[in-house]
């Protein structure tokens, strides 16, 4: 019989006690993230073609949800990680195409993914209430 006191020699499988955080890392967690948010928000945005094919009614209840506090928030964060995660597959792209990997090129796209994603969602907010104002 197998005694219970053995100790395994083999190595320890990576994982994040072993690893430190580095940007890369949560940029990795960030963009699964914002892929599995998108199917949540694709749903929001589904409901919302849903009531405007059933009638005025309906889509001024599902209106005044979306143009709640709550739920511009929603809407905002739901740009945000549209963007962050096409940047970020963006950036996969190039990976893909067998460049920027080296360190610095890899930091420099994480930060542009995170700096580019931030500026384009403001601009388009910004562009979306000089257009529509304040909806």
């Amino acid at each position: 019989m197998a005694s219970a006191k053995t100790v395994d020699k083999r190595p320890l499988s990576p994982h994040l006690q072993i690893y430190k955080p580095m940007l890369t890392t949560l940029m990795s967690i960030t963009h699964r993230i914002t892929g599995a948010a998108l199917y949540v928000g694709t749903l929001l945005v589904a409901w919302w073609l849903f009531a405007a094919a059933t009638g005025p009614e309906y889509f001024d209840f599902v209106s005044g949800i979306a143009n709640s506090k709550f739920g511009r928030f929603v809407i905002f964060l739901y740009t945000w990680a549209l963007l962050h995660h096409m940047l970020g597959g963006i950036r996969h792209f190039i990976w893909d195409t067998g460049r920027g990997f080296e360190l610095p090129t890899v930091e420099l796209l994480a930060r542009a993914t995170i700096i580019g994603s931030l500026t384009l969602t403001f601009v388009v907010w910004a562009i979306a209430y000089a257009v529509r104002g304040a909806f």
